[in-house]
Order: C-alpha cells, then structure tokens, then sequence
C-alpha cells in the first residue's frame, strides 16, 4: 500500500501530490499548503449579481414589476450557480497543494448555508471566500464572521429574529451545530441566546444589527449575565469545558477517521484548547502523528475523492467540472446544497446500494473512455459533444508479469486483498500475460476497472 498516495488522498483529491510527499516530507507539503494564497477577485459569472443589500433591493423592485424577467433572471442566477460549483470543483482539481480547498470544504459542511435558501449567488460565494480565508485559522474568530454573513442570517432565519417576536434558529445552531454539541447547553441558553442576535439582519455587506428590532434586555447565557451580542456570546461559548471537542470529532472524520476513538478526540481537543483554538498547529499535529501510523482504510471516501481520484489516475485531463458537480449532486455531495443544516453525514452514508451502483456505473464509462453523462441533451450536435470519447490511459510497468503489474495497482489503490480476491484478479490478468501483444493495454484496463468496483476502492 502506497503511503504517499494515501497521504495525497487525504490531503487533497487525487495522488496528484504523491511523489511531492515522497520528495520533500509530509511536513513542507503542510507548510506550503499553509502558505496558499487567496485570490480575492471576483469571479467574472457573478458580474451580474446583486452584490449589496441595496443593489438587491433594486432589483427585487424591478422584477416584481415584471414577472417575464423574474423569470428570466431566475433562470440566470441557476446557471450561475451551477458555474460557481464548476469553479470551485475546478479549484479542488487543479490546486498544486489542495488542502486549503479540502479544509474549505470541510467549513463548508460544518457551517451550512445553501443557496436554495439563501437565493443570493454573491452572498453564498462571499460566505465561501470566508472559509477560504480562515480555512487554517482561528476556530472563534472564524464562528464570529460566519454568524455575521448575510448568507447564514438568512439561511437560519435570523432576518426573522427581533424583540417581542424571536427566532431561535440561528441561537440554536450556534450551540448545537457549530460549537459545544448537544448536552453542553440548555433550552433557557436557546432563549436567552436568540435575545442577543434579535435584530442582526441582512447589511451592504455583512449582517448587521438593526436598532429597532434590537433586544437590550439583560438575560443568562451559559451562566453569565448581561446584555450580551454575538461577538459577546461566542466569547462566552469558547469559555465552556467541552468547547474543543465537536470541532476535533469532525476534523478526524472528515480527514482519517468514519468513527474517531473518543480518547483521540479529546486529546486533540485538549490540545485546540492549548494552542487558543488556532486551526493550523491541529493539523500539523493530527496528519504528522497519523502519517507514523497504519491508519488506511479508515475512512469511505467521499463523492470528490472517488471521482477525482479516478480521473487522475486515467490522466483525464480539463475534466468536465459542472458533470462532477451533478454526478457529487447525485451522491449525495451537493455543493452549496446540503440536505439540512447538520450537512452530509459522511461514512456510511457515503456507500449506501444506490451510491455504489452509481459509482461503478461511472467506473465503467471512464474505463471505456465515455464522459459522465446526465440529463436531456436537446440536439444532435450537444449529444455528439456530451459522448466525445474521452482519451484515457493507465500508468503501469510495461516489463513487469501479471503479478508484478497487479502488485503494482494494489499498491497505488490502496488494496489489502486476500487469496480469494488475488485470485479474481489474476482472473483477468492471466499467468501468461505479455505486454507486446495486442490488446494488452485493454487487459489491464480491464482489471482496473474490476479493482476500482470493489469495496476496497472506496476506502481511504
């Protein structure tokens, strides 16, 4: 089993980063992943975007008037939706240290706000750039802009919250979801809690509290008194015991570990809590201690890492980022669009019948050099376009016999096979195999193919 392409895996995508590991250490790849910079610009396929609350109120004033291009602008902003997924899977697949993409998307599961709610293209991208941004920073600092950011006062209905008539989604969530855990809180924290964020709404650009709608009065929150808001009350969030232990449970479940050991998650957590919640020396900790262990196999691969890891390994090169946003959407992995606040479950949820089915469907197009298809195709010219075949090809070692080159795929698949799965291999790859005859190139396809629709593909 090849540990750099498992360590490529995990902190990216693909094996893509395999031999820089191998070259120059886990740890300067963590460094350089460290140093990634953020590109601040915004996309061009947000230009027409309402940017600012006012800019939004324009334009809701304009299509009321209009239902012809409501209906129009509506159809626009779905496409660039659709366009901001394909970016950032383009982003995912093309980064020379992916981790920061990885880390973003893990914050992306963890502070949930979709577009079907939100409605607003720029709000969710700008809440994305966020996460981005602070992908390795400070896990309190970090919770306070996430709570200010339009896209997540309107994903959790603060815009509904004021005195007299209080929303407790937002106050809910805060505790639950995306700090202490269910247990470490109670209802009267809830209530008390909404009272703080009562009147933080939609701003120009972050949200911002409105006076008027304001609650002022003194309340108890996590047995602190006063007239708290939400920078207030997050402080005191990070005050409690059990604050460090959500965030590291989901940090070793998203990176090496379906079901993290308890002991480990306090540990971890307990370290979070020494080094001031800074995200950056946790990872470093976490992947430099789990790289000097045998932990493969410990994880289901989620629907990007499968995907993604597949067409690197048949160098499918400019591959088509919106078909992998609908294939992830069809696992169960839609960016921007998770089925509730909680996110994706992650582990089993990523291997259910239909999910496997799914995958090996699409094992077997890429092997046979077909794109990913999905959905209508209105005309001739986009169907020939859609099932262009795609040039594919394999990486293995045109000297060596049928058990070296299966020894090889193991390897760099990540298999632990027993006899019996030996044997269907050499099945496929005979005794006599020859690597000048003609076909040969086909055979070995064949017994990727096998190999990539077993259980032991999906795991990581």
């Amino acid at each position: 089993m090849d540990k750099y392409t498992l360590w490529s895996l995990r902190l990216g995508y693909s094996a893509k980063q395999a031999k820089t590991i191998q070259t120059i250490g886990l740890e300067k790849v963590l460094q350089n992943s460290f140093a990634t910079k953020v590109d601040a610009t915004i996309p061009a396929f947000l230009d027409d975007s309402p940017k600012s609350f006012n800019e939004y109120v324009e334009i809701r004033k304009k299509l009321k008037a209009n239902p012809e291009i409501a209906k129009e602008m509506q159809k626009k902003e779905i496409q660039t939706f659709l366009e901001m997924k394909t970016w950032w899977i383009e982003k995912m697949n093309t980064e020379e240290f992916p981790l920061r993409e990885k880390m973003t998307c893990f914050w992306h599961n963890h502070y949930v706000s979709t577009f079907q709610k939100v409605k607003s293209n720029y709000s969710i991208f700008q809440h994305n750039q966020i996460l981005r941004e602070n992908a390795f920073g400070n896990f309190k600092t970090l919770t306070k802009q996430i709570v200010k950011t339009n896209a997540m006062v309107r994903y959790l209905d603060n815009t509904d919250n004021k005195k007299g008539k209080l929303n407790e989604n937002l106050s809910r969530e805060l505790l639950e979801l995306f700090t202490l855990g269910i247990g470490n809180y109670t209802e009267e924290d809830i209530k008390n809690g909404a009272k703080g964020l009562a009147g933080l709404g939609i701003g120009q650009e972050n949200a911002t509290y409105r006076e008027r709608l304001e609650d002022n009065e003194s309340f108890t929150y996590l047995g602190k008194k006063g007239n708290f808001k939400a920078d207030e009350m997050i402080d005191i969030i990070f005050e409690q015991p059990n604050i460090p232990y959500l965030i590291t449970r989901k940090i070793l479940k998203w990176f090496i570990y379906d079901n993290p050991k308890e002991e480990l998650v306090k540990y971890y957590g307990d370290y979070l809590r020494k080094k001031n919640f800074e995200i950056q020396p946790l990872l470093t900790k976490i992947f430099t201690e789990a790289f000097a262990k045998n932990t493969a196999g410990t994880k289901i691969k989620n629907p990007l890492e499968y995907i993604l890891q597949l067409m690197n390994e048949l160098h499918i090169e400019n591959p088509n980022g919106r078909l992998i946003a609908l294939f992830i959407k069809d696992q169960g992995m839609d960016l921007y669009g998770q089925p509730n606040v909680k996110g994706w479950d992650g582990g089993n949820y990523w291997l259910t019948s239909q999910v496997f089915l799914q995958r090996n469907n699409v094992a077997d197009l890429l092997c046979n050099g077909k794109n990913l298809t999905r959905g209508k195709v209105e005309n001739e010219n986009a169907m020939m376009k859609k099932n262009r075949p795609l040039n594919v090809k394999l990486d293995w070692d045109k000297n060596g016999n049928n058990i070296e080159i299966i020894a090889q795929l193991k390897e760099r698949l990540l298999f632990k096979t027993d006899k019996n799965e030996q044997q269907d291999f050499e099945e496929i790859l005979k005794y006599d195999f020859d690597s000048k005859t003609e076909g040969s190139e086909n055979a070995v396809m064949r017994l990727f193919n096998f190999m990539v629709k077993t259980p032991e593909f999906q795991l990581i």
